[in-house]
């Protein structure tokens, strides 16, 4: 890993990685075109930087972003702290259908198959990307935990859990990470999860933590976004709620003007200072926006700054569910 770059620690026992993650996700679907040749060297260049922790999953694609990473990663293995996921099934022939599947079987056999399309021998952690509501949680992890006993998967991860139900798993392997979406427009962490994680000594891994790109500033009407954009389901996205939420948007970025920095080193920042066990994973497929990212690690934010984020942008400002709600059911559980 390369030097410089702020770390912090994948929860009480788990190693000293850089504070801020690469989110892999939108490099294959879901956010316009692919460009497999940029993607890796956007990767490439994080890697270089110092910024080690790469978040992959199954589900995307599908298949094809964990393909895609582990080409990336070729030779470049020892520099990279690997991130995937498992539990959300897709059909070839409804990519748009979700299932669930959290049976100790399938945890076996999900695995396997993520470790060779990412062409590795270990994945340092293995989320649980949602809850399957017809398996007790404590078999999951068990399941999990044979994994560990096995040597494919490094630290457990789950992905959009209540309090409730990572107190549970915890008893049954300790959780090193706990990954949600989390920024100025989300804010439901702060309801119980953020306590929890600090009282079990576990990470917290935001994702989207500049609001699907929305906090960038860079979103000025829906037109923005090529027609095939995931994001023109989500409601923030659509219609009023999209011309409210543009005028937050730009309270923040009056004040990242001051600060000198970009609207979304600002929201970034924002996050990195909810608490030292806080790893955000911003999402990009370019280099450009991977620095303006990095960038977001030098910009200091006091107590006052803070306090004036929270005036303009309070927790319950935003328009509208931050899922569609096919989504907003698998989540949260």
């Amino acid at each position: 890993m390369g030097t410089g770059l702020q770390k912090r620690r994948l929860g009480k026992f788990g190693p000293a990685i850089s504070a801020l993650g690469l989110g892999c996700m939108g490099m294959s679907e879901f956010y316009g075109e692919r460009d497999d040749d940029e993607s890796i060297a956007t990767i490439h260049r994080a890697l270089d930087l110092g910024l080690n922790f790469l978040d992959t999953a199954d589900v995307y694609g599908p298949y094809s972003n964990e393909e895609l990473v582990g080409r990336a990663i070729q030779g470049k293995r020892e520099q990279a702290f690997l991130a995937t996921k498992f539990g959300f099934v897709r059909s070839p022939d409804e990519p748009d259908k979700r299932e669930l599947n959290g049976r100790p079987e399938y945890v076996q056999s999900a695995c396997e198959a993520s470790l060779k399309r990412l062409n590795v021998d270990t994945i340092d952690l293995y989320y649980y990307h949602r809850l399957d509501a017809k398996v007790p949680i404590e078999e999951t992890v068990g399941a999990m935990s044979d994994l560990i006993q096995q040597g494919k998967i490094r630290y457990i991860g789950l992905s959009e859990t209540k309090a409730q139900t990572l107190r549970k798993a915890h008893l049954i392997y300790p959780i090193a990470a706990l990954q949600s979406e989390y920024s100025l427009w989300t804010r439901d962490p702060e309801d119980e999860i953020l306590d929890t994680c600090n009282e079990l000594g576990i990470a917290f891994i935001p994702f989207s933590p500049l609001g699907r790109g929305f906090l960038t500033g860079q979103i000025k009407q829906i037109d923005d976004l090529p027609p095939d954009d995931h994001r023109r389901q989500f409601p923030r996205f659509q219609g009023e709620n999209f011309s409210k939420n543009i005028k937050l948007v730009e309270l923040v970025h009056s004040i990242a003007r001051e600060k000198s920095c970009t609207p979304g080193q600002l929201a970034l920042a924002w996050v990195l200072a909810q608490g030292n066990n806080i790893i955000p994973i911003p999402g990009t497929k370019r280099r450009k926006y991977l620095e303006e990212n990095i960038g977001s690690l030098d910009v200091k934010l006091t107590p006052a700054d803070l306090e004036r984020i929270e005036e303009v942008f309070p927790r319950d400002a935003v328009h509208g569910e931050r899922y569609p709600e096919n989504m907003m059911r698998l989540s949260n559980r």
